[in-house]
């Protein structure tokens, strides 16, 4: 194995010898000719890549790169500076004899002759294939978070060292308006000032992480409120190197959360308002209900003396409605016996009539009588006498039956105004009685009705204790419904920070 022809005494070569066996056996090893065809690997390269040497010697370099970039000019390009003796080193993708992609962090290292012509190319090379991957995921992860959230970086005194397109289109700037600028730029003046955000800063610079919701002030002093965290980047040995911050706009949300929390505080403070009415409505309640139990249980002793009273009245009413029953009864036989005595009084009349007829045709017989003893002289003087008696006779009984008469029509309305004062009397009674039955009716059902308001008062009086208790049930929830209002509106309050 040969590690190329250096130049200087034999002590100075055994040295570079020495050095190089050294990085052997630490690191893959392979040489190359200047056209990239394969001289020697180490156990390390073998190992590496999966081949074994007699697998590799020969080939060319390309068998470890990925088809699209040996098609490549830069690949091309790659072996012409190396072999005009340019170093190359960096970290390089490259593929294993199974297929699978790995990474490098390898130098290419051009081996002279005593003219200057590059007689070989050592490759010293690490695995870094994990490390890479870590890399490419910590890179994936940041690419991801920047496309979804607004980025910044700060140095450790605070001053934009650039952002992302999704922080200044949040705070309205352009990335020339801020670069170079300090933080404080989108903070209020007097929180700028204080004492509190200087401490903000100490810790970031002490590595501490800060994260929360933060107002913060954008371009022409938009009120803009964010969901953060400031992230202190750290170099190998842990100390901070500079602040990422990756924040979250949440502008709309916390304005809706602010109205809310104003809005509840508007309502919470109703129903307190409505909650202490309530307890001193409850409390006038239980007055009440109180003074309406006390007024309860007397008025159900009046009922039931109202109940008694009225029995009394019904046993009164009962029997007056007897009594009214046989008065119209009576009546009713004083009116019948009243019609047949108008009934007689008119035959009387009718008698009457006769004994006038009577009378007249004897007054007539009487004026023949004179006449014809007229007639007869002396000898009808007797006659005439007798005539004239008897005219006298027929005269006495007409002025009798003329004062008959008068007597008759007299009684005849006499007998009708008893008659219609009968009628009168009758009707009368019969609405007493009518109103008596009607009364006595309705006493009954008042009876009745004052028992079961009797029964009812009773129930009421009851019912009222109930009520009582039920406001003071309903106070005591009032009071928990006060207590959980309040740890609602805390809740709230927090909801809303």
């Amino acid at each position: 194995m040969g590690f190329g022809i250096f130049k200087g005494d034999n002590k100075h070569a055994l040295a570079e010898e020495q050095v190089s066996a050294a990085l052997s056996r630490s690191m893959a090893r392979i040489e190359f000719d200047a056209k990239g065809n394969i001289l020697w690997a180490n156990d390390n390269f073998q190992n590496v890549m999966g081949y074994s040497l007699e697998e590799i010697v020969g080939q060319h370099h390309s068998m470890f790169v990925p088809e699209e970039i040996v098609r490549s000019a830069e690949y091309q390009g790659f072996w012409k500076k190396l072999g005009a003796g340019e170093f190359a080193s960096g970290a390089f993708p490259r593929k294993r004899k199974d297929g699978q992609l790995l990474w490098l962090e390898s130098t290419y290292n051009p081996i002279f002759d005593d003219k200057g012509k590059v007689l070989k190319i050592v490759k010293f090379a690490s695995d870094i294939t994990e490390r890479r991957n870590e890399r490419a995921l910590l890179q994936s992860v940041f690419e991801a978070i920047s496309a979804s959230q607004a980025v910044i970086e700060f140095d450790l005194q605070g001053h934009i060292l650039k952002a992302n397109e999704n922080f200044l289109t949040v705070m309205g700037y352009s990335m020339d308006e801020i670069r170079g600028k300090h933080h404080s730029m989108f903070v209020e003046g007097d929180y700028g000032k204080s004492s509190e955000y200087k401490a903000f800063w100490q810790n970031l610079n002490q590595g501490k992480f800060q994260a929360g919701q933060f107002k913060r002030v954008g371009k022409g002093g938009r009120e803009i409120w964010i969901e953060a965290s400031y992230n202190p980047v750290l170099d190998a040995v842990g100390k901070p190197i500079k602040v990422i911050k990756f924040a979250t706009d949440i502008t709309e949300q916390t304005k809706l959360l602010l109205n809310l929390k104003q809005m509840i505080d508007g309502n919470f403070a109703e129903i307190e308002t409505n909650i202490a009415n309530l307890n001193q409505r409850t409390a006038n309640g239980v007055d009440v209900s109180a003074n309406t139990l006390e007024l309860t249980k007397t008025v159900a002793a009046s009922a039931e003396q109202m109940a008694a009273s009225i029995s009394e009245i019904s046993r009164s009413m009962s029997q007056s409605q007897s009594e009214t029953e046989r008065a119209f009864d009576q009546t009713e036989t004083a009116n019948e016996m009243t019609q047949r005595m108008t009934g007689v009084v008119d035959e009387m009349g009718s008698i009457v009539e006769v004994i006038r007829n009577i009378a007249g045709q004897i007054n007539l017989l009487a004026l023949n009588a004179t006449i014809e003893s007229a007639r007869a002289g002396e000898a009808g003087k007797g006659f005439a006498v007798v005539a004239n008696e008897v005219k006298n006779l027929a005269n006495q009984a007409a002025r009798a039956t003329e004062d008959i008469s008068q007597e008759i029509t007299g009684i005849q309305s006499i007998s009708a105004e008893v008659a219609h004062a009968l009628e009168v009397i009758r009707g009368s009674v019969e609405t007493v009685r009518n109103d008596v039955t009607n009364i006595s009716s309705a006493v009954a059902e008042q009876t009745a009705v004052t028992d079961n308001v009797s029964v009812n008062m009773r129930d009421m009086a009851h019912t009222v204790e109930g009520l009582s208790r039920d406001l003071e049930v309903i106070r005591a929830t009032s009071d928990e419904v006060a207590s959980s209002v309040y740890k609602t509106r805390e809740a709230a309050e927090v909801l809303a920070r």
